[in-house]
């Protein structure tokens, strides 16, 4: 099994930048590809983006251009790199990972989720 612990939000004010970022921990296990999800008061869960272990990222179209998904696979670590921050992303930030458990079952992890709250 694959434990997720995601960094601390915080508040910030608009046009700031914030860093998060996302560990794995556990064995037995390869990670396919993580991805962050949010979810604001009230409103359905979301993708924000995701990147696979070979490089290749999506994100949505309200944080394009804005918003940077990394990782380091060595350190089963991925980043989500946050500029030009808008009141409207203010939400609860959840790290994913989808991963094979010793080779051959798929499976999905969550992480805590922390708070990203963003003043106008």
């Amino acid at each position: 099994q694959v434990q997720l612990v995601e960094s601390v939000g915080g508040l910030v004010q608009a046009g700031g930048s914030l860093r998060l970022s996302c560990s794995a921990s556990g064995s037995g296990f390869s990670i396919n590809a993580m991805g962050w999800y949010r979810q604001g008061s009230g409103k359905q869960r979301e993708l924000v983006a995701i990147i696979t272990s070979g490089g290749s990222t999506n994100y949505a179209d309200s944080v394009k251009c804005r918003f940077t998904i990394s990782r380091d696979n060595a350190k089963n670590t991925v980043y989500l790199q946050m500029n030009s921050l808008k009141p409207e992303d203010t939400a609860v930030y959840y790290c994913k990972a989808n991963y094979l458990h010793f080779g051959i079952i798929n499976l999905d992890a969550w992480g805590q989720g922390t708070l990203v709250t963003v003043s106008s």
